[in-house]
């Protein structure tokens, strides 16, 4: 590329910054960020044989697209450059230098979509087992069998503190202790019915033994299942808040959250059944493929056996 091309993409780039710097007023990393990414484009653009950044078409960005990916650039790293080049050639159509952004109609790479993250078998049962000392045997009795329906059912933390201790037409969910069931209001107002393990049914019995003895004496009886010391009904925030606590005292060396234990529940029943339509139904999702990403965290667990236990996939 010629000096002069050089020099004039270089003042392009500095007065589309300073366009962001004082009428943007974006931070000096952002900025840094951009000007990074804009090197790489005048570079690209040099290796090309272009003497003007407003040469650049939408052949030649998609190849560079592509050669950014093979480098193992990210989906979503991609895409941020894309971002970042979109708004220089959008702010050349204002100056009135090109009359069409090239990167119009182009897109980054889709990014995978994350696996869930769940629990494996021993550590699911070492969380719903701890019993933590020195803890307020009230709270361990509520906590564990929140814990063990969460489980045990797959529940999302909306149906869990949506439970009322009974039926009512007003309840938007309940456990039926002699057929062993929940009954839950999930997404979309849509009721299901779920199986409850012994476990859980035991736990939630010990509960509810206790549960009326660490409430205020002058309040009257709430209908909510779970309720905090102050007898209101507990909140999303405060479950998340209690099982974080019991995954730390518990050992659990990654976040425990409420969503982990419905996607263990979802991955362990597949992995024991291989039955997908039976865990679409328990988990209430409206769309098979919503279930099918159990399917990969399955194989995921198939693919470390394999490595673990087959001679000729062990490294040397």
């Amino acid at each position: 590329m010629p000096l002069v091309g050089m020099t004039h993409n270089h003042d392009l780039i500095q007065r589309y910054v300073s366009h962001l710097r004082f009428e943007k007023r974006l931070s000096d990393r952002t900025l840094a960020l951009y000007s990074e990414d804009l090197r790489k484009l005048n570079q690209w653009a040099h290796e090309a044989g272009l003497a003007d950044l407003t040469l650049i078409n939408a052949s030649q960005l998609r190849r560079w697209m592509a050669q950014m990916h093979a480098d193992g650039r990210s989906p979503r790293g991609i895409a941020l450059i894309l971002s970042g080049w979109r708004g220089f050639f959008h702010w050349l159509g204002k100056e009135g230098l090109i009359q069409a952004n090239p990167l119009s109609g182009l897109r980054a790479p889709k990014a995978a979509k994350p696996l869930p993250k769940a629990l494996n078998v021993d550590d699911a049962v070492q969380l719903a087992q701890h019993r933590p000392e020195h803890t307020d045997p009230w709270l361990q009795a509520r906590d564990t069998a929140m814990v063990e329906l969460l489980y045990s059912s797959g529940l999302r933390v909306g149906e869990l503190i949506g439970l009322d201790v009974q039926a009512s037409s007003h309840a938007k969910g309940w456990i039926d202790f002699h057929a062993g069931e929940a009954h839950v209001l999930g997404k979309g107002s849509k009721r299901r019915t779920v199986p409850v393990g012994q476990q859980a049914l035991l736990a939630l019995s010990n509960w509810l033994a206790i549960r009326s003895s660490g409430l205020p004496a002058n309040v009257t009886a709430p209908t909510a299942l779970f309720v905090g010391q102050r007898a209101t009904r507990l909140t999303a925030q405060a479950v998340w808040q209690r099982l974080r606590l019991r995954g730390l005292q518990a050992g659990i060396a990654a976040p425990v959250h409420p969503h982990m234990l419905r996607h263990s529940f979802a991955s362990h029943v597949l992995q024991s059944s291989g039955d997908l339509r039976g865990v679409q139904e328990l988990l209430g999702h409206a769309n098979i493929s919503t279930t099918q990403v159990y399917t990969r965290l399955d194989y995921q667990h198939l693919a470390k056996t394999y490595d673990a236990a087959h001679p000729r996939a062990r490294k040397k």
